[in-house]
């Protein structure tokens, strides 16, 4: 579920739509929570459909690190791509704000951890990393849990909209690790290792 305070509105030519910010949220704040809503499709599903499904799979879904598509069912699946996203997914099924994100600001996620099957060129950013590849998570997992690191603190001290989709486990996890009595588990837990 994407954060509340939140809608989906146009971008730019090139990019489309994406969801943007209708309320201020502060860093260390979850975007986005897994919940039950949300739909995932084994590879045998997903190699069974047709043409049509197999696109809106393509285009709206993520892999998680069992190799499943997962489907999110509301706005969520219109966030974007950026090579300097807002939001960072963590190993705990859910993303955080890793700066403070503006009213009408969009919110964007960096698709290198999503375990993505073709490589893709992204928007121009003025930044290093140009194209997206399957193997990010691989390669950029300790720059993304420095991130995370470093507003994880904050998790605990901001409102939390969407916290009645954590359970109260992930939850002493998550507030052990801001009082530095647990060690974050690395975003490249993430990671699908297709079997052979």
């Amino acid at each position: 579920m994407i954060h509340p305070h939140t809608k989906v509105g146009f971008i730019s030519d090139e990019v489309g739509f994406g969801v943007i910010a209708t309320k201020f949220i502060p860093a260390g704040t979850i975007t986005w929570a897994l919940d039950n809503f949300d739909q995932e499709f084994t590879p045998a599903e997903f190699e069974a459909m047709d043409s049509v499904h197999k696109n809106i799979i393509d285009i709206y879904c993520y892999r998680n690190k069992t190799g499943n598509f997962v489907l999110c069912w509301d706005n969520g699946r219109f966030v974007n791509h950026s090579f300097n996203s807002n939001c960072l997914s963590t190993a705990y099924d859910f993303e955080i704000a890793i700066r403070d994100i503006q009213v009408g600001e969009q919110l964007t996620d960096d698709y290198g951890y999503l375990n993505i099957t073709e490589p893709f060129e992204g928007i121009e950013e003025n930044t290093e990393r140009k194209i997206v590849y399957p193997d990010d998570l691989k390669n950029f997992h300790k720059e993304w849990d420095e991130k995370l690191l470093s507003v994880f603190d904050k998790i605990p001290k901001v409102k939390q909209d969407l916290r009645m989709l954590i359970s109260d486990e992930t939850w002493k996890t998550v507030e052990a690790i801001a009082a530095d009595k647990k060690e974050m588990k690395s975003i490249l837990e993430n990671l699908y290792v297709e079997q052979d």
